[in-house]
This record gives C-alpha cells, sequence and structure tokens, in this order.
C-alpha cells in the first residue's frame, strides 16, 4: 500500500467475523461461535512496522459478591472481553480468544444440551468473577505471553439486575517497535494471500 501510493506511513485495519468449532462440554455436541477480530498493520513516519491483533469474545460471569451475601443462587451476566495486542511474532487468532474465555466464570458455546446446561451454570457458579478480575486475569496471561509486546484489556458486563454494565479496562504501554525494511511479508498476511495456516 505504501509503495502504491508513495507514502511514508500508513495504517491498514481489516475487520471480519471468525467462526470456531467448539464441542459442548458434557453431550460433546459442535456447533460453532462466532468472535469480532480485527487485523491492524502500521509504518509509522520512522518507518518502524507494528501489526495488532484484536478479539472480542463473548462470555459468561457470575457476581462473586452476590454469591457471598445470597442463602441460595447468584445472579450471572453476559460479558464481552476484548483484548487488543500488539505481537512480536506469530498468533493464531484461536490463542487469544482462549486467553480470554479462560479468564471467564464460564465459556460461552453456539449450542447446549440440558447436562451441558448444567454444566455451564455450575461451573460459573464455583468460578465468581468481578469485570475487574477477568481484565486482570486475561493481563496475567498476556503478561507471561513472549509473543505480545503490548496490550489493552477491556471487559463488559451487561448486567442482569441493575439497568447498567460494569466496566473495566488495563492496558500495558506500547513497547519499541520493530523497524520495517519495506520487503518484509508478515505471517498474518500469508493467511490472506495463500490461504496457508500458521
Amino acid at each position: 500500500m505504501l509503495a502504491r501510493l508513495d507514502a511514508r506511513s500508513g495504517m491498514i485495519e481489516m475487520r471480519f467475523p471468525y467462526f470456531i468449532t467448539k464441542s459442548a462440554p458434557v453431550s460433546r455436541v459442535a456447533s460453532r461461535l462466532d468472535y469480532e477480530v480485527c487485523w491492524q498493520g502500521r509504518v509509522s513516519d520512522e518507518g518502524r512496522y507494528s501489526f495488532w491483533m484484536q478479539v472480542t469474545v463473548p462470555a459468561t460471569s457470575l457476581c462473586p459478591c452476590s454469591k457471598e451475601i445470597s442463602a441460595y443462587g447468584a445472579h450471572n451476566q453476559r460479558s464481552q472481553i476484548s483484548i487488543q495486542a500488539e505481537l512480536a511474532g506469530g498468533m493464531d487468532i484461536e490463542e487469544l480468544v482462549a486467553i480470554a474465555e479462560r479468564s471467564a466464570s464460564c465459556e460461552v458455546y453456539g449450542l447446549l444440551k440440558r447436562a451441558d446446561e448444567k454444566y455451564v451454570t455450575e461451573r460459573a457458579y464455583d468460578n465468581p468473577k468481578f469485570v475487574e478480575d477477568l481484565v486482570r486475569d486475561v493481563a496475567l496471561e498476556l503478561n507471561h505471553e513472549p509473543r505480545v509486546r503490548a496490550y489493552e484489556v477491556e471487559a463488559e458486563n451487561f448486567e442482569s439486575i441493575h439497568n447498567h454494565s460494569a466496566f473495566a479496562r488495563l492496558a500495558r504501554p506500547i513497547a519499541p517497535e520493530v523497524p520495517y525494511s519495506g520487503s518484509r511479508r508478515a505471517p498474518h498476511l500469508d493467511l490472506i494471500l495463500t490461504g496457508a495456516t500458521t
């Protein structure tokens, strides 16, 4: 793009739905679940290249406070976890999605039988998370991932007993960028140009 436009700097952003086939936890019935993905490639005025990948992941969270103060039961909420990471190495979309799902009270599935509904309900109950816990748990994993140079993590709980959402955000500052040679083709572009997988 830079060569065709005779430009020193630029940015390309691609947004698309990405489907992952998942098996329900008990019945093992397979279904597809959609995730929002964004790829962003940037070259700065100084010729430095960076690639960012963002995934938006649906999840379930169960309120620890509600569980603690109630004689029985606790309220759940549908959550949305967003991870935007600057990558220093190849990383599959599924890997970033899995980090988000592991941070939740329970992950979401496209299709559930009754035995699966029992499992996810009890799994969430045994694993309560505040919205702040969601972003902290994601950040803890990203801090130990050498392929992630910087990140922004956001989580929103669409509350089931309030007329507002709960929101949390955590970020690690952008690290120095990698010089762009003008001829290197990043691994994520191979997926588009050749259909190959990494």
